[in-house]
């Protein structure tokens, strides 16, 4: 089942995405940070 995404949830994913940008040094920060978060989801969905 594929659960369609509200614009109010892709808004709020492109701020998440933002503010991490705003807080790193350098595009290397900024890739391991969103790795992190995007490991973090997964390992949620297996249990």
């Amino acid at each position: 089942m594929v659960d369609a995404m509200t614009d109010k949830q892709f808004k709020t994913i492109l701020e998440m995405v933002d503010m991490i940008l705003d807080g790193c040094k350098d595009l290397e920060e900024a890739k391991q940070k969103v790795q992190k978060l995007i490991d973090n989801q997964q390992g949620k969905k297996e249990e």
